[in-house]
């Protein structure tokens, strides 16, 4: 199985942290899983506007298929100005709406207040319901003060979340070994 850590973002880096640590944790429960880390940076993104797929640059519609091909997601995302990055969202718009069906999904994310976890139930959530993902009931929401000034995440109750998190992650994997992949 694939599992597809996406990084929401082209800039800074807290959320590849949070990725690199939560893909340890991953291998550390299970080591049969193929996972790869995306990073919207990589990629020169096209604004979606409705095309089809093929009518993007070779860049964005292997970023679709990668995404699409994948298994599991664990989505990391920063919070700017109250909201998920652009990219992200521009990320979701390319995807057909059953790419995600039924597919389980986590989310860690970072922002500069405490406040900014709300971004998560009002924001991403929804997207993810609209996709029909199964989302892990817990993720986990990190602060800037959680990181050293080299930018290495040094809170272990962060820590420890990402360490259940992953856990929880692979049950909702091979739970979803048993569902339909259309409906």
């Amino acid at each position: 199985m694939k599992i597809a850590l996406i990084n929401g973002t082209i800039v800074g880096n807290k959320t590849k942290t949070l990725l690199q640590e939560t893909e340890k944790f991953i291998n550390d429960v299970s080591d049969k899983y193929d996972t790869e880390i995306i990073n919207l940076e990589d990629y020169d993104m096209q604004f979606i506007d409705g095309r089809p797929n093929d009518q993007y640059n070779d860049d964005m519609q292997k970023l679709i298929k990668q995404v699409e091909e994948a298994d599991a997601y664990i989505i990391a995302t920063p919070i700017f100005q109250g909201s998920i990055p652009g990219t992200l969202k521009n990320l979701f718009d390319g995807l057909s709406p059953r790419a995600m069906r039924y597919k389980p999904v986590s989310i860690v994310a970072n922002g500069g207040t405490q406040q900014h976890h709300l971004v998560i139930e009002n924001q991403l959530k929804p997207i993810l319901n609209y996709f029909r993902c199964l989302v892990t009931p817990n993720y986990v929401y990190s602060h800037t003060n959680h990181f050293s000034t080299q930018g290495e995440l040094i809170d272990e109750d962060v820590i420890n979340r990402l360490k259940v998190l992953a856990n929880v992650f692979v049950e909702y994997i091979e739970m979803s070994k048993n569902l339909p992949t259309e409906d």
